[in-house]
């Protein structure tokens, strides 16, 4: 079956960079992104003046960040846009590039996230609505609730969560790009300070700042700008959403049978969710599952999987909810070692946001950057054996979900 993301011969991405993700510095945030931009361009062997169009994800820099910045590597009169939506900024960024390549507008286009550490206000913030309390939007607060809620309905212990941040520390310090390369125990992971409910310091992510890049080609004019189609990795879907209110009393795919006696899932009590409405879970399961079916494979063909994890209990939802495992089997997946590199499917090799860091604008590209890197087979050090099919997932405050497919 043909979908819209394969016009124009298909998208691919060509070219990819990064400057390493840290700990806020006095570093221009031209510094940050021309350096993820010209590492991208030499990876792909083109010219800036072959690049047709720019989309820029960004938050917390300011009106117009792209201009003032591609303009240090010449004012070519490309067309510029600057693309902002929480977390998945650099998510929507690369799929609005997607876009314009599929559909023959550009042949050549540039997908950069960039961010510095800003002063985090948001929307939720200026809604003129009296919350329950002063807490009810930080996000940290929702994910402990709702870390509280999984592991009692899961029977699982503090442990199950503090498993992840172990696996992708680990993973983090085998990456050179990552913010954070010191490998933890589950005894340091345990015994950390607690930042709020059961997640302790390293189960939630830095912030900081960084920028990813990418070069996204049409597949018509791979041969003529003499690229090598070997290593140009394939975009095979791009499907994004947001939060659907549905019935109090029922949510698309799911049922709880025990509602009677006031007991909820974690799907259906997710905080800021309706009851048995939409929530981040189902959230991840539709954008997931809409992106699988448009590349036309399932869940457990994926090698790789880099999702949002700014909070360690979001791995164990989130696989449960893209189908790598069935419900109430993340814990179990993630302590056989199957979502450890060399396991089934590698999930956040990169370190994930807990290790890898979580810039805000770059963290949705830096996760194709990742993915393409290991479906090249070039991931030295972290290198998933055979890899041929990966997932970037993203999901921001508001609330939107975006998920990416790519093949090598």
């Amino acid at each position: 079956m043909s979908h819209w993301i394969d016009g124009n011969g298909g998208v691919y991405v060509a070219g990819i960079g990064l400057h390493r993700y840290q700990f806020p510095t006095q570093t221009p945030y031209t510094h940050l992104g021309l350096t993820a931009v010209r590492a991208a361009l030499a990876d792909a062997g083109l010219a800036w003046q072959q690049v047709q169009s720019a989309y820029i994800g960004t938050t917390s820099i300011g009106m117009a960040a792209g201009p003032v910045m591609l303009r240090h590597l010449g004012a070519g009169g490309l067309a510029v846009t600057q693309v902002e939506n929480a977390s998945a900024s650099g998510s929507f960024a690369f799929r609005q590039a997607c876009i314009e390549v599929t559909h023959g507008i550009s042949d050549v286009v540039l997908a950069l996230g960039v961010d510095k550490h800003g002063d985090g206000r948001r929307a939720a913030n200026k809604d003129g609505l009296e919350h329950l309390s002063d807490s009810a939007t930080i996000p940290a607060v929702k994910f402990a609730l709702m870390a509280r809620s999984y592991l009692r309905e899961r029977g699982a212990g503090a442990e199950a969560m503090a498993r992840v941040a172990v696996k992708n520390h680990g993973n983090a310090a085998r990456n050179p790009y990552a913010q954070l390369r010191k490998p933890r125990t589950l005894e340091q992971v345990l015994a950390a300070t607690k930042v709020v409910g059961d997640l302790t310091v390293p189960q939630c992510c830095p912030r900081g700042e960084g920028a990813a890049a990418v070069l996204l080609v049409s597949g018509h004019a791979l041969g003529r700008l003499g690229l090598e189609r070997k290593r140009c990795v394939r975009v095979r879907a791009s499907c994004a959403n947001s939060e659907r209110h549905q019935h109090p009393e029922r949510s698309e795919g799911h049922q709880c049978p025990e509602r009677s006696q006031g007991h909820q899932h974690p799907e259906c009590s997710a905080p800021g969710a309706p009851r048995h409405g939409a929530s981040a879970i189902e959230l991840v399961r539709s954008s997931a599952q809409a992106a699988l079916e448009q590349a036309g494979i399932a869940a457990t063909q994926l090698d790789l999987l880099e999702l949002h994890d700014a909070f360690s209990v979001e791995e164990l939802l989130y696989s449960e909810a893209i189908g790598l495992c069935a419900p109430g089997e993340g814990p179990a997946y993630l302590e056989r070692g199957d979502s450890q590199i060399g396991g089934r499917c590698a999930i956040n090799a990169s370190g994930g946001l807990l290790g890898m860091g979580h810039p805000l604008g770059p963290t949705g590209i830096g996760q194709i950057v990742e993915i393409t890197r290991q479906l090249r087979g070039a991931a030295e050090g972290r290198q998933h054996p055979g890899a041929r099919w990966g997932m970037a997932h993203m999901i921001g405050l508001g609330a939107v979900a975006i998920a990416h497919v790519l093949s090598a």
